[in-house]
């Protein structure tokens, strides 16, 4: 083969995890002229699986979560280019969320974020504004009597999360990838696949590929309710409420709602059996909060009752960067995967367009990247 036939040939990236922070990547590396390949381990060990997919920037504005509010801005502000690249306009589910509180220390708790976004943000204030029951009641009808005011966060939507997985599936397919199951124990089990560069993006796990791994699992529940044509239809917003100091969030779907989500600490064993149970208080937390803020639930069918496992850094920041000069890493995202695939995605990109003999990764690069300015 000549140099020049040589120079031709597509290198080969492969992806363990086939979750939507794998996906993303591998459509941004494919569309950039790489082979790709994503070794994809099951729908059920992926968080993506029973997600919410809330695109919600400001509201993860909470006190100390400064970092995390600014990615978040920066990820939500690239979704409608994703959206546009995968063709499925369907794949979004709301396009703004309403906060909601029951009591008025619920009020005094949505008060306190509104107040630290603001404090950070100035310019959020024409998207995130408040409002009072009469308005909460015009745009959802249907909602709680208990509901007091709250505010209204233009943008800030949500996707469907089945749909969105499988349109970066199909786009990643027809952009020349492949998708292979399997589950990976040890890089070794890829050298048939002669890759010249590696991402684990393997959710829950990251370290079984990487020991040292800074990341501790968090387990939650997440309800799926279907409607019919007896019942009240789902909202149009995303809601999210604070019901006698707890959280609930009520994500609209063509056929129903997901409601969500109780937060655990994990065990990595249940994860990797793939048969993780519910606790029932969980689930008996959520039915009651989400009929208490939407009571025409109570005509809905449970369909499902998922169980998934967040991976989560110490400090609340997805980890991106380098192990070595062939593998990188994008793990660590918690609640926020789907929201912070897109910057995910063009952070991976920066690297793989420069691969280097970086020291393994323990720091965070996103850090980094807002103190230098560096990926906008």
């Amino acid at each position: 083969m000549s140099s020049s036939e040589t120079s031709r040939t597509p290198r080969h990236l492969v992806v363990v995890g086939g979750g939507v922070i794998g996906l993303t990547c591998a459509l941004r590396a494919a569309d950039e002229g790489w082979q790709v390949t994503v070794v994809d381990a099951g729908e059920h060990l992926r968080a993506a699986w029973v997600a919410g997919g809330m695109l919600g920037s400001l509201g993860e504005g909470h006190p100390g979560e400064d970092a995390l509010l600014e990615l978040s801005e920066r990820s939500v502000a690239r979704w409608p280019d994703l959206i546009v690249r995968l063709g499925d306009p369907d794949v979004v589910a709301a396009h703004d969320s309403l906060f909601v509180a029951a009591t008025a220390a619920d009020a005094g708790y949505l008060a306190q974020l509104a107040d630290f976004v603001w404090s950070r943000r100035p310019r959020s204030t024409d998207r995130l504004t408040p409002v009072d029951a009469t308005v909460i009641r015009e745009r959802e009808p249907a909602i709680g009597s208990r509901l007091r005011g709250g505010y209204l966060a233009r943008g800030e939507g949500a996707v469907d999360n089945r749909r969105l997985l499988a349109a970066l599936r199909a786009a990643l397919i027809a952009a020349g990838g492949r998708i292979e199951s399997g589950r990976i124990a040890d890089l070794a089990e890829l050298d048939g696949h002669r890759p010249d560069q590696i991402l684990l993006a393997a959710g829950a796990g990251i370290a079984d590929l990487w020991p040292d791994a800074p990341v501790h699992l968090d387990k939650g529940e997440v309800l799926r309710l279907r409607a019919d044509r007896w019942t009240v239809p789902p909202p149009l917003h995303v809601i999210r409420a604070r019901v006698d100091g707890r959280t609930v969030y009520l994500v609209p779907r063509s056929d129903g709602i997901v409601v969500g989500a109780t937060q655990y600490e994990g065990d990595a064993h249940e994860w990797r059996s793939g048969a993780a149970g519910a606790r029932a208080a969980g689930v008996a937390d959520l039915l009651a909060d989400a009929i208490e803020v939407y009571p025409g639930l109570r005509e809905y069918t449970l369909a499902e009752v998922g169980v998934g496992f967040r991976p989560c850094s110490p400090d609340g920041l997805p980890i991106i960067g380098r192990l070595d000069e062939r593998v990188l890493l994008a793990c660590g995202h918690g609640r926020n995967g789907i929201m912070l695939a897109p910057y995910t995605a063009d952070a991976f990109a920066a690297l793989l367009a420069e691969p280097g003999d970086e020291k393994p990764c323990t720091a965070n690069i996103f850090e980094q990247t807002i103190t230098t300015g560096g990926i906008g």
